[in-house]
């Protein structure tokens, strides 16, 4: 059980990213735009968002000048230099490690190792009572320690330890709907194709796992704990579902007793004394965001055989351990990994090595990315960057006709009170403070979590400073930037402000627009799950983003609709933080003076601003992965982030001198922030 803080993150470092977006085949797509950029002799207004190879030295992508449009969309990014070998392999360890390749040296036992841990994996199950464990030996809550407090491995339900929503100085012991092995409950329903030939590469690698760890009746044991993901997969509630993004309708604060008589087939006391190593009273409140799934799961327990409810807890935990295991296990993940995803090349063991060393010791080895590659200097410039875009959003607030000014105050409170973390934590300077952020670490001890009801450190980070990723935590109301994500292509101090304000400042104005979305919204200044709107202003808020979640829902790619729901949060942060980089920039040029144009380069500098921020989108796809990207992440395809964006910002048009009414300059545009 690990602590969960829930970030809104700029992308999803658990999502597939492999291989390139292809422009949508399907003709329901009703942008094909026809505005003519000045300088630029495509037709096509949208090749010039065509992105820069952004290093030192700037030059245009391909080496016969700008990138010619596709013939078959017109709207379609090229993205010539990432096509063959760009971001998006999600093998990638996510921070560049080509200066620490002496870290792969300790990694050439990997295979030996991987070997006695296929060891311990069997001890390990034999120490659960083995498969098929008789009556009399299989006890659940004893398991039920195990896999939650133990392993880490969400079985039946989830059990986190977070911020209290409503009191946000303090933890407190979150339950909710989990235990699917697969991320997303529609692929158990075999509604589609794909979902079918999903669910049989599954049975076929719990099949192949089963067999491995000494399972007998594979086939059998792969049907009974596939049958039971199903019924829970049936009583799930898609995270598409209204109730899912309205978190107070989710909050609910129960005393253990409640608890108990809510799912009598469990012993919460005897559970959480353990994982907690307390005694907990029977008043003891826990927070429960899904009330009627528990019901159906206490039902379910006392309906299921306890001999396939002990197989499939015994399931779960082998597939948390099974990426530490030998070949033949890395083999059968991979299997699967190429059917869900379209992963072809199987990750190295020395970088699967030096990936679960920065997963576990990320600030030991963050200090040593810190110190080669960001500086002060560039976090005192990233900070002024934050400081211009909060400044634009403070003014937009005043500019906005449906928000009224009891909800303005509040939104303006919220923006003076939000934290803003940037590059690293401080004690990463110093070599003392590191050995104790490690100091007292056991192997093959349990996990324990924070304690419920202990103070919370409001600038703990969550990812260390190597993560290529922001977040924005609407429970603490702050903002994160990684030394990571300020670095080449997004952003660099030498590189032109408007690359830079494309690039890293339409990200920094993304997260500070969570803040307003229609999640993080829900939050206050104080990170509180408070409604601060009026009535009046929030109805017209819920209208206005009802215009997005209609533009989103109108893109396709292969077959598939956009969900405009399921993305509206990040819709509307790609959105503003468009808006708010771009008058930001404009706000340092009258500051500052105009820049010189670019050698060899016709783009103007507003020009070159929109080509940064498409490119920071360009990354690889195959289809597979688009497949699982439409159906579980809450970020649309890059290629609409970057049209759904831009055609709905009116100084795109101007820049580029999109007729009005022209698909990439409608007449009516959605506009939240």
């Amino acid at each position: 059980m690990q602590p969960d803080a829930g970030p809104h993150n700029l992308t999803q470092p658990a999502t597939p990213q492999p291989n390139a977006f292809p422009p949508p085949k399907s003709p329901q797509s009703p942008y094909s735009p026809s505005c003519s950029p000045p300088s630029i002799p495509h037709p096509e207004g949208l090749a010039a968002l065509c992105p820069l190879r952004a290093g030192r030295g700037l030059t245009v992508l391909g080496e016969d000048g700008p990138p010619r449009p596709s013939t078959r969309h017109g709207c379609s990014c090229q993205c010539a230099g990432w096509a063959g070998g760009g971001r998006g392999d999600s093998h990638g360890v996510e921070l560049p490690l080509s200066s620490w390749h002496q870290g792969q040296c300790q990694c050439h036992q990997w295979g030996t190792q991987a070997g006695m841990a296929m060891q311990a994996a069997m001890t390990v199950i034999g120490e659960c009572g083995g498969w098929d464990a008789p009556p009399g030996r299989g006890d659940l809550n004893e398991l039920l320690y195990k896999t939650q407090g133990v392993y880490s491995a969400a079985v039946l339900f989830s059990l986190t330890v977070s911020l209290d929503e409503r009191n946000t100085s303090r933890y407190v012991i979150r339950i909710d709907q989990d235990g699917l092995t697969l991320p997303e409950r529609t692929l158990y329903l075999g509604q589609d194709e794909e979902s079918e030939k999903i669910l049989a590469a599954y049975r076929v690698f719990m099949e192949r796992l089963l067999t491995l760890l000494g399972a007998e009746h594979v086939e059998q044991k792969a049907q009974e704990i596939l049958q039971l993901e199903q019924h829970l997969a049936n009583i799930t509630v898609s995270e598409y579902d209204d109730v899912r993004r309205d978190v107070s309708s989710m909050y609910h604060k129960v005393t253990l007793g409640e608890l108990q008589r809510i799912t009598p087939t469990l012993k919460w006391k005897r559970l959480l004394d353990r994982i907690f190593h307390d005694n907990f009273s029977e008043e003891e409140e826990v927070v429960l965001l899904a009330t009627d799934y528990m019901h159906k799961v206490s039902d379910l327990i006392r309906v299921t055989p306890s001999r396939i409810l002990h197989n499939y807890m015994l399931w779960r935990i082998v597939v948390v351990l099974s990426e530490h295991l030998s070949t033949p296990f890395r083999d059968a993940i991979h299997e699967l990994s190429k059917e869900m995803e379209g992963n072809e090349k199987q990750l190295e063991p020395g970088k699967i090595c030096l990936s679960q060393a920065n997963k576990h010791f990320g600030m030991a080895l963050g200090a040593l990315f810190v110190e080669e590659h960001f500086s002060s200097a560039s976090k005192a410039k990233v900070q002024q960057l934050v400081e211009d875009i909060k400044y634009i959003l403070d003014q937009r607030l005043d500019e906005l006709d449906w928000m009224d000014e009891e909800t303005r105050r509040a939104a303006r409170a919220k923006l003076r009170y939000m934290m803003v973390m940037i590059g690293y934590p401080d004690f990463l300077l110093k070599p003392e403070a590191i050995d104790k952020e490690y100091e007292g670490w056991h192997f093959h001890a349990p996990l324990v979590p924070p304690q419920p009801g202990t103070a919370v450190s409001p600038r703990r980070w969550l990812l260390p400073p190597q993560a290529l990723n922001a977040y924005y935590l609407p429970n603490k109301n702050q903002m994160v930037f990684p030394a990571g994500i300020l670095q080449p292509t997004l952003y660099d101090p030498e590189f032109p402000q408007s690359l830079n304000y494309g690039g890293i400042g339409t990200i920094i104005g993304h997260e500070l627009t969570h803040g307003y979305d229609d999640w993080g919204g829900q939050y206050d200044r104080h990170g509180n799950l408070v409604h601060w709107w009026t009535e009046r202003s929030y109805s017209k808020f819920l209208k206005k983003a009802q215009c997005i979640v209609n533009l989103y829902d109108n893109f396709t790619v292969y077959n598939q609709r956009v969900n405009g729901k399921h993305t509206l949060g990040e819709n509307i942060a790609d959105m503003g933080g468009l808006k708010l980089a771009y008058y930001a920039y404009q706000k340092w040029v009258r500051e500052h003076g105009p820049e010189h144009p670019l050698h060899h380069l016709k783009y103007t500098h507003d020009q070159l601003f929109f080509i940064a921020f498409a490119q920071n989108w360009c990354i690889k796809r195959r289809s597979q992965s688009i497949y699982l990207q439409v159906l579980t992440d809450k970020h649309a395809p890059e290629h609409y982030r970057v049209l759904g964006s831009v055609s709905q910002f009116e100084e795109f048009g101007r820049v580029f001198h999109c007729p009005k009414n022209s698909p990439m300059n409608p007449a009516h545009k959605c506009s939240v922030w």
